[in-house]
């Protein structure tokens, strides 16, 4: 093992365990906090939870770790970066400043706004009356409701995506008039829904340099084409061909850079891992959202698609040095199923335990835990809604499509549920392009 490569991990999904899982292979010493049932098997866990700011900086300090990458948005959002670099650890993820990407969509359209970003039109409103005037003035010359954003983080349910102008008024009553997010949903953006197919696109950041990982897409919606409510996610793939080599070069000229550069020049430089929510029309890229760490379940597939050190890669991020660290190539495509508990994403069913985990896997597949935990007989359990990431990594999509649902068909509890069409934009010939 390298010396000065002691990391905490800190967070407990499939992120997270992609996380350890690439840490250890690049020589590191891994501790997860608090991790799950499958980063205990490759690391060890510290049962300090990812909110938890005192508790996680009490962890890196009394064990010396030259290290702590921050999965969930959160705690970034809270400033654990900035708590953590005032005791002189080194972190990788961007400052409460700079996390202000994420945790106010209000500041992110304003600043798409301001360094001339493209992003979809939007108006913002703290007052309901007014907001439902606003959306029913819209409807008058439009097919399309406008879509309805809390402005703060609301654990995935903050954008509801209406189907006519009265379920819009609705999300805003709830949001507002009702409380229901809380103060996450005090204040609403209100924004033009942009035609077009979505992707995600990472790029990890130094400040002023990017290193763009594969394009990949997930797939929000809980039940196949795309029904149902919309999740954390249920499963995603890369490369997504809808990035194409014209679109990158786009994505990275018109959104990444102007977007280092304005956090630069608004005093909060950006470090850390740049999601960038896309949609894309006819080859056209424009910012959904921006995310401020590795998207879940997207880092499933974007670690072994990674030819690089993901130490070096994590640790120049968090030191603002990316000069040694150049764009890697991409080995084949992977993609990743998501296993869920009954009643996710409502309220999920937990303590189920889960059958065939130890059996042996296809060559290619991996398993990555999220919702899990060992009960008190040893057995692993589910304890959380998105229990388990089961993906391939292969040659093509299609042989890494069908090794990831041979892997799925071996694993089994009460009540699980997964999309059996993970990839399909990718893998059907009928969809548009």
């Amino acid at each position: 093992m390298q010396s000065h490569r002691r990391v905490v991990v800190v967070g407990s999904g499939a992120r997270e365990h992609a996380l350890a899982r690439a840490l250890v292979a690049a020589g590191c010493e891994v501790v997860v906090a608090p991790g799950n049932a499958g980063t205990a098997a490759v690391a060890r866990n510290a049962p300090v939870r990812a909110d938890d700011l005192e508790g996680l900086v009490g962890l890196a300090v009394r064990e010396h770790f030259d290290l702590v990458v921050v999965g969930p948005e959160a705690p970034l959002v809270a400033g654990l970066v900035d708590v953590l670099a005032e005791r002189g650890i080194r972190t990788f993820g961007p400052t409460r400043a700079a996390a202000r990407l994420e945790g106010s969509k209000v500041f992110m359209k304003r600043f798409c706004e301001r360094h001339h970003i493209p992003t979809a039109p939007f108006a913002v409103f703290d007052d309901a009356a007014a907001a439902e005037k606003h959306l029913r003035e819209h409807a008058k010359s439009s097919q399309h409701p406008l879509v309805v954003k809390a402005d703060g983080l609301a654990a995935g349910k903050g954008v509801v995506v209406p189907e006519n102008v009265d379920e819009a008024c609705e999300a805003v009553d709830r949001f507002i008039k009702k409380g229901e997010l809380g103060d996450a949903g005090a204040t609403v953006v209100l924004e033009e829904r942009l035609p077009g197919e979505e992707a995600s696109f990472h790029v990890v950041c130094d400040g002023t340099r990017a290193v763009p990982l594969a394009p990949a897409q997930d797939h929000k919606r809980v039940q196949d084409g795309d029904r149902g409510p919309n999740t954390g996610g249920m499963g995603a793939y890369a490369p997504a061909p809808v990035v194409t080599p014209e679109v990158q070069e786009r994505v990275m000229r018109e959104i990444v850079e102007p977007t280092l550069a304005g956090m630069a020049a608004e005093g909060a430089p950006f470090r850390g891992v740049l999601f960038v929510g896309l949609m894309i029309d006819r080859g056209t890229p424009r910012v959904l959202e921006f995310n401020v760490r590795f998207g879940d379940p997207e880092m499933s597939v974007l670690v072994p698609l990674y030819t690089g050190d993901w130490f070096e890669l994590l640790d120049g991020s968090a030191r603002g040095d990316l000069s040694g660290v150049a764009p890697a190539p991409i080995r084949g495509a992977a993609l990743a199923v998501v296993m869920a508990a009954e009643g996710y994403p409502g309220k999920p069913k937990t303590g189920d335990r889960i059958e065939g985990l130890d059996g042996p896997l296809p060559g290619g597949a991996f398993l990555l835990h999220a919702g899990t935990r060992r009960d008190d007989a040893g057995a692993v359990v589910t304890s959380g809604g998105r229990v388990l990431a089961v993906g391939a990594h292969a040659e093509t999509l299609a042989a890494a499509s069908r090794t990831a649902y041979d892997a799925v068909a071996h694993i089994h509890w009460r009540g699980e549920h997964h999309r059996r069409d993970i990839g399909y934009r990718a893998l059907s010939t009928s969809w548009p392009r």
